[in-house]
């Protein structure tokens, strides 16, 4: 490979690969400082947890979101329920509580998942998201039609 020419003053042309180097290497920089920012322009008093209130013990579950109704000819029945994860480490961390979500069409399981932005979606309708239990049931029934779920699979070890 031959070197850059020189301009007539003597100075370099910088390469197209140098040149697109630097461009990329601007970008990536430039798009890991815009996602980090949120994160670290946070005010820490801000995002202080509040204590946990006193309540039931820490074995004891609190729910959060319970129905049963009829909704077009199907029974529908589901909770949400809040498990202590633990007691705090110390007096400054609290450990997170886990969610517990269970849904029943007609008797059978629906699977369902909490997604990060507290909105629940289910094995009928994966591609859409609701921001209660109540309308995630709906919207499988509604799915699902005159069909039925199907009985959960026996797991093998």
């Amino acid at each position: 490979m031959s070197p850059t020419p020189a301009k007539p003053g003597g100075t370099r042309i910088p390469s197209r690969r140098t040149v697109l180097r630097g461009a990329f290497t601007a970008a990536v920089v430039t798009g890991t400082a815009g996602a980090l920012f949120p994160l670290l322009d946070r005010d820490p008093a801000a995002t202080a947890r509040p204590a946990p209130a006193p309540g039931p013990a820490s074995g004891s579950r609190a729910t959060a979101e319970e129905f049963a109704e009829m909704y077009r000819g199907r029974e529908i029945r589901g909770t949400a329920t809040v498990v202590p994860a633990g007691a705090p480490a110390d007096d400054r961390v609290a450990v997170a509580a886990e969610p517990v979500t269970e849904i029943r069409i007609d008797g059978r399981p629906l699977h369902v998942m909490r997604r990060a932005d507290g909105t629940y979606l289910s094995d009928v309708r994966h591609y859409e998201s609701y921001p209660t239990l109540l309308e995630t049931a709906r919207a499988a029934v509604d799915e699902l039609g005159s069909a039925r779920l199907a009985p959960p699979a026996a797991h093998h070890m």
